[in-house]
């Protein structure tokens, strides 16, 4: 298959002569768009050999694809086949939750030839269906799922939802933020598929509930008034493995551990003993370790992107067009890509706003 550039992907998925222009260019802070879709996009996966990947969840319309490869020529291919993205909500009890794709949140590389796909199998970010939670592995090389980890019920309990995952630098041990009712990092083996939860309930993976998320200024409220609460949201992992960051996206405050402490053998109040408080940054969403060492932080409230710098934050680029950054991944040359989830405009939060959102995949350059 033909590898695709940066300036492809933007030339031919509609981004036009001003995005390519940009993949050729070295202009720090300039967010440029990559490519549009039909139906709400939260993952985005880069690939070490100039492949580009999103991923569609089931929150509220029935996507007629969870995971796809964006291709040269703009279109979204069915990744890795048809038969694994074949799951709807209208055939619910038709099709083995176990195996297809049925609410995937996320997907990510990690850095030994392989995508994982993280399914927290609760469409509509409601109730998980049994046997659903997974993570899947799928070999680049060859486009084929090698492997599949139920999350058992002890580890992805009711009211869960698999949220974003990191990967140790040995690709033997992955990190999930679970962002759902009972706040935790789960901790996942991905040699033996062996899973168990860390800093389950503690106040580092809960929301803040003195954080009121707010939009352009004025508070996210659901029709009936409720406030969106959600625990340990986005995460990211050193480049050395032996640091992991997550934060609240109903929070403000960044937090770290040594991943030695990630043990099952640890104690939990070692493991507690040994988180601490890296920042006061501000309602965030994704979080992504550059090669280079920076962390940056989506900023939803005002359409952002920003760093860690100390111990506070520092605004790397703002853009209207950024309507709910989410998540982020690196391409090969250090070509940053974010997803725009659109999540304050959906009917969760606007009772008239359509069940298929149109979203937008766009990318940036750090400074150098």
């Amino acid at each position: 298959m033909k590898k695709q550039t940066l300036a492809t992907v933007l030339t031919l998925a509609g981004a036009g002569a001003a995005a390519a222009a940009f993949a050729r260019s070295r202009v720090s802070g300039r967010l440029e768009e990559v490519a549009r879709f039909n139906h709400q996009v939260t993952g985005v996966a880069a690939t070490a050999d100039g492949r580009l990947f999103v991923n569609f969840p089931r929150w509220t319309d029935d996507a007629p694809i969870s995971v796809a490869e964006l291709l040269p020529n703009g279109r979204l291919r069915p990744y890795p086949d048809a038969k694994w993205n074949a799951w709807r909500n209208e055939k619910a009890t038709e099709l083995p939750v176990a195996e297809h794709f049925v609410c995937v949140q996320s997907i990510v590389p990690d850095g030994h030839g392989h995508l994982w796909v993280l399914d927290p199998g609760a469409p509509g970010n409601e109730r998980i269906l049994e046997g659903a939670p997974k993570l899947v592995r799928v070999e680049l090389a060859t486009d084929r799922v090698t492997k599949v980890i139920p999350m058992p019920g002890d580890v992805a309990l009711q009211g869960t939802y698999l949220n974003d995952i990191r990967f140790s630098p040995d690709g033997r041990t992955g990190y999930i933020t679970d962002s759902g009712a009972r706040g935790a990092i789960i901790v996942v083996d991905l040699e033996t598929g062996e899973a168990f939860r860390a800093l389950d309930g503690h106040p580092s993976t809960q929301p803040e509930g003195d954080v009121v998320v707010k939009i352009d200024g004025k508070p996210l409220r659901r029709p009936d008034g409720r406030q969106p609460f959600f625990a340990a949201d986005g995460i990211a992992i050193s480049n050395d493995g032996g640091t992991l960051y997550w934060q609240a996206l109903t929070g403000r405050t960044l937090y770290a551990i040594d991943t030695e402490l990630l043990r099952p053998d640890v104690p939990a109040a070692k493991c507690a003993a040994g988180m601490r408080k890296v920042a006061e940054t501000h309602v965030a969403d994704g979080l992504w370790m550059s090669r280079s060492g920076t962390l940056y932080i989506t900023s939803p409230g005002d359409s952002s992107v920003t760093k860690l710098v100390g111990d506070g934050v520092e605004m790397v680029l703002t853009d209207r067009r950024l309507r709910w950054p989410d998540t982020f991944s690196e391409g090969p040359d250090g070509t940053i890509y974010v997803t725009a989830s659109r999540i304050q405009d959906t009917n969760w939060f606007k009772s008239t706003a359509p069940a298929s959102l149109p979203t937008r995949l766009y990318a940036f350059r750090p400074d150098a």
